[in-house]
């Protein structure tokens, strides 16, 4: 049987997606909405399109067996799946492709590629699922480098121990999210990390991404999971003791959790297990408006309850995701617990709720099932979070500019930022595309602040769509760092970020990260570009 492939120009596999009717009628209904002419979908390109430069670089024989030079391999790795990464693959540009991509079997090949690296000047850049939607697995554009090496762990994906008594795991870097849990299901463990990409995320992506999870309150980040860490860089290894906490000077294993592969490859990581949740209970309840919503969610995040969800929708993004008619705000709530039921804390909850407007159901929904809650309101958005990204290649193909932007701030700070940002983002928007939309969800909540995430929708044109994208980007960036908020909560730095991440970043701790690059990768091979210049 042939090997089911990646699409090297979009989100999933090649057998996956909208099929061609599904295609014509997302079309249809773009058009309608914004009253537009016929769509025209542009036909996926083929690897018979593609161009691409012969490889600068040879692997010596005694790497050449793990070594790919194809062009499927080479166009699937020097992009990530983002908006501009889905429109120049449509556009079948690829002016500067990874030279090589690598498939190291375990570590003892993994210090091999990166001796040879670091001898030959070749830049490499790790991979782990190729989900990055801010540039950061593509190869570097500029720099005196002999070549570039796209660095796949594919092949480091396995449980390789459980510690039952402490709840804690072992586990290769380049596992993807449902082969984690398909390894961890045995011992009645999980990681209980979910990030939208986790079909085609990795573990080592997580950690080096500060990716964020399923968790909207408490557990956010994967930060909170990692144990400790082992890292290959090419100044040898290092590997950090596995404790529950400490406190011996600063961390190392936060030096490399949101690295972002500058310093080094994460190969494995210890990493804090839960039991599998079985108690659950949920509700949906709307609101007037997304403001009001946005109070109950500060209580109930200040009151230590904890959901497992507490993400609020504005109408526009109850519309899209089928949880309402788009006449209120929606908040979806949920508990999880493998411990105990759940009804005191969603009833405290749903009183918040009712003290900010909330239009509170008279029931709860609860569940002791492994599958869980998965109807109504909060069903529909959950299917729709976890299509979204299987339109995205379709709806960058019919010419539309559609891409998100996320954040943080403080309690205080927000109902200001949130209308500037929006009034922001609006007029970009249509001084750019004419028309189009901007909704926002909350994807976390803290007790000093949430995590507001913006989602741009509007026609392109054709042609110029990253040029339009850029500009709108541009526009709402420049905003949300001068009003005080963090340039990505989740998405990670990588390359398109850099411009507002260097404006957000302390002058000393660049310093900082700089004499650490030097330190651990003095010929700076490692994903030149991200997080700072080589």
């Amino acid at each position: 049987m042939a090997q089911r492939r990646r699409k090297f120009w979009g989100w999933g596999y090649e057998d996956q997606g909208p099929n061609p009717e599904q295609q014509k009628r997302l079309a249809e209904r773009m058009a309608q909405r914004f009253d537009l002419g016929e769509l025209t979908i542009l036909p996926h390109p083929t690897e018979a399109e593609l161009n691409l430069r012969p490889p600068r670089v040879k692997p010596p024989d005694s790497l050449a067996a793990i070594f790919s030079a194809t062009t499927y391999e080479r166009a699937l790795h020097s992009y990530g799946r983002g908006f501009r990464d889905l429109v120049r693959a449509y556009r079948r540009y690829y002016p500067n492709p990874f030279d090589l991509v690598a498939y190291p079997r375990d570590e003892e090949d993994l210090v091999r590629i990166l001796e040879w690296c670091d001898r030959q000047k070749i830049a490499a850049s790790p991979y782990g699922g190729g989900s990055s939607v801010v540039g950061g697995v593509e190869p570097p554009e500029d720099g005196d480098y002999c070549g570039t090496v796209s660095i796949d762990l594919a092949k480091l994906n396995r449980v390789l121990e459980v510690d039952r008594a402490s709840r804690a795991a072992r586990i290769q870097a380049g596992v993807l999210g449902p082969s984690l849990e398909e390894q961890l299901r045995p011992h009645g463990l999980t990681l209980r990390h979910f990030p939208q990409s986790f079909e085609f995320s990795s573990l080592g992506g997580w950690i080096a991404t500060r990716s964020g999870g399923h968790f909207a309150t408490l557990y956010t980040h994967i930060d909170d999971f990692v144990e400790s860490l082992r890292i290959l860089t090419p100044s040898g290894l290092i590997e950090s003791r596995r404790l529950p906490g400490s406190g011996a000077g600063p961390s190392p294993d936060r030096l490399f959790i949101g690295s972002e592969g500058i310093f080094g490859i994460i190969t494995e990581a210890w990493m804090r297990l839960q039991e599998r949740p079985t108690f659950r209970a949920g509700a949906s309840v709307p609101f007037p408006d997304f403001l009001s919503g946005a109070k109950a969610v500060r209580a109930i995040s200040q009151a230590g309850l904890f959901p497992a969800n507490c993400r609020l929708l504005d109408p526009g993004e109850a519309l899209n995701a089928g949880a309402n008619n788009g006449e209120a705000a929606v908040l979806l709530l949920a508990f999880e617990s493998a411990d105990h039921p759940l009804e005191p804390w969603i009833k405290r909850a749903l009183e918040c709720c009712a003290d900010f407007g909330g239009r509170v159901p008279e029931i709860a929904s609860t569940s002791r099932s492994p599958v869980g809650l998965r109807e109504g309101e909060a069903g529909a958005w959950r299917q729709a979070f976890l299509n979204a990204p299987y339109l995205m290649d379709t709806v960058a193909a019919m010419g539309m500019v559609s891409d998100t932007f996320e954040t943080a701030i403080t309690w205080d700070r927000f109902e200001e930022f949130h209308g500037n940002l929006m009034e922001t983002a609006r007029q970009a928007v249509t001084r750019v595309c004419g028309r189009g939309t901007v909704t926002v969800r909350f994807t976390h909540a803290y007790p000093d602040g949430p995590a507001p995430y913006y989602t741009v929708l509007a026609p392109g044109k054709r042609g110029a769509e990253l040029e339009q994208w850029d500009e709108i980007k541009s526009a709402v960036s420049d905003e949300l760092i001068r009003l005080g908020g963090t340039i990505t909560h989740h998405h990670a730095v990588g390359r398109y970020h850099r411009p507002w991440y260097d404006r957000q970043r302390p002058d000393g701790f660049a310093r900082a990260l700089i004499a650490a690059k030097r330190a651990l990768d003095p010929n700076a091979i490692l994903n030149p570009g991200v997080l700072i210049d080589p």
